[in-house]
């Protein structure tokens, strides 16, 4: 599959999340929108990246943004994940994963010599038009959070 770049469409999901009902990317047309892919919910690097978005949510609406984390947990393992670290963020479960490739961050990972299939920890800020405006990929988690804030500010 191709990867996806700047100016492209993002393309669209409609999937079960956190706190019941589903969320797509077409009900957030006209906003910005911060798509976050990780690993695994409630692992170290996930948490701090989740709580450092939960942290400057107020900030992301005020220029116009949501912040949605996907990952391949299931809605039960994210609801647990939010009450335990008290996060404000939207979180969307992609078990099928079909989403996950849709973005390209569903890729083969090696960890001690063992390759395995894995979420290679991505940002996508989507403009209000739906196109893609800015990637990161293979994200660092310190200062993260603040990099995509003022992305999402400049946009």
């Amino acid at each position: 599959m191709a990867e996806l770049s700047t100016g492209q469409d993002a393309p669209e999901f409609d999937l079960p999340r956190d706190g019941g009902g589903n969320l797509s990317l077409s009900e957030l047309r006209g906003k910005k929108v911060v798509l976050y892919f990780y690993p695994k919910d409630d692992t170290s690097g996930c948490t701090t990246e989740a709580i450092d978005f939960s942290r400057l949510k107020a900030e992301f609406e005020s220029v116009g943004a949501v912040v949605v984390g996907m990952s391949p947990d299931s809605v039960k393992s994210h609801d647990k994940f939010k009450s335990k670290h008290d996060l404000s963020v939207e979180l969307a479960s992609d078990e099928e994963r079909k989403t996950l490739e849709a973005y390209g961050v569903w890729v083969e990972k090696s960890m001690y010599g063992r390759k395995y299939m894995g979420v290679e920890r991505s940002t996508f800020l989507i403009g209000p038009d739906g196109k893609i405006a800015r990637i990161w990929r293979k994200v660092k988690v310190p200062g993260h959070a603040n990099e995509v804030l003022e992305a999402a500010r400049a946009l």
